[in-house]
């Protein structure tokens, strides 16, 4: 079951509404659920360099298209711009690096990842760090990152350019000095965080939304515990009214919160590598959730952020970081 509900950036570019995410999917694994993913009829994959799994995720590609199952053109990629190279002379170069280990011609679209610049020592391939953490870089200037954006996709490098954990304001400043608008904002979205006033101003600004963690993140739990991070992260698949109303539905309580999501004008990026659940995370386009199902999912939202970077201690430094209060 290939997803048949799109939605269409300011630019006229279609994006499938439901992905498949591939963060902290070591390669095997990721090999494995891609496979599992364009068979059980995905299309859009969310992608980074950060990730460090682009060369495997390139192989799978090609294979699949090499065989003729899938054509580029019903692909939709995603990736981004890293915080180490969130400086205008390294976006082209580092686009062109994810577009050899994906083994595309281009993607379909490109984030910066995030809004600040982090310092990274080459020569050791790591993040350079001080007593606070890891040492961001002041000198982040968006709307001069933005305009190599512009000029990557003016290359055919990309079909559409856009941001994600960037804050209401950081939208506005490039918005009021760029030739082209950002085509898509990506966000953590939950019923937990459902940052009404950003999605909003996107709409009003004709920004599409995604939303990643729509199901919430154990990876995160992880990276913050391997941070010394001790703080305990809410389970979506357990709240009750989120269990009661997938009872009523004859569905997973994961299908319920994306079906939330999707109905919402957001497109939602779950990763998963267990194959039951990436079919039954697709398959959630048969029902529609009630007015009353969707007022009591719109009262559960509490501001709890699962990725506040709390993993990349340091980051809060910088003048940029987009969670500030």
């Amino acid at each position: 079951m290939v997803c048949d509900k799109f939605l269409t950036f300011n630019n006229g570019v279609k994006m499938p509404a439901l992905g498949i995410g591939t963060w902290q999917a070591p390669e095997k694994e990721v090999e494995e659920a891609l496979n599992l993913a364009l068979e059980a009829g995905y299309r859009h994959i969310d992608c980074a360099p950060v990730y460090l799994n682009e060369g495997v995720i390139g192989r799978v590609l090609k294979s699949w298209i090499d065989s003729g199952k899938i054509t580029r053109e019903e692909l939709f990629i995603t990736t981004k711009l890293p915080p180490p190279a969130l400086i205008p002379e390294a976006v082209e170069t580092v686009l062109k690096k994810s577009l050899a280990d994906l083994q595309l011609e281009y993607v379909d679209l490109y984030l910066i990842h995030v809004p600040f610049g982090i310092k990274f020592d080459e020569a050791k391939g790591e993040f350079i760090k001080d007593d606070g953490g890891v040492v961001p870089d002041m000198t982040t200037d968006h709307v001069a990152v933005w305009k190599s954006m512009e000029a990557v996709l003016e290359k055919g490098l990309t079909k559409s350019i856009g941001v994600s954990n960037f804050n209401m304001k950081q939208i506005q400043r490039i918005l009021d000095n760029c030739s082209v608008q950002p085509a898509n904002l990506q966000i953590e979205h939950h019923v937990y965080l459902q940052q009404k006033d950003l999605i909003n101003f996107c709409k009003a600004k004709g920004i599409t939304v995604t939303a990643y963690a729509p199901l919430g993140s154990k990876g995160i739990a992880t990276l913050n515990k391997a941070a010394g991070v001790d703080r305990q992260l809410p389970d979506l698949m357990d709240i009750e009214e989120v269990k009661s109303i997938a009872a009523a539905h004859g569905k997973t309580p994961a299908q319920i919160l994306l079906r939330w999501i999707i109905e919402r004008g957001l497109s939602a990026i779950p990763k998963s590598t267990n194959p039951e659940r990436l079919k039954q995370n697709l398959n959630i386009f048969d029902f529609k959730l009630s007015a009353e199902e969707v007022e009591k999912l719109n009262a559960l939202d509490a501001n709890i952020r699962v990725c506040d970077f709390a993993f990349f201690k340091g980051v809060e430094r910088h003048p940029e970081f987009p969670f500030a209060s």
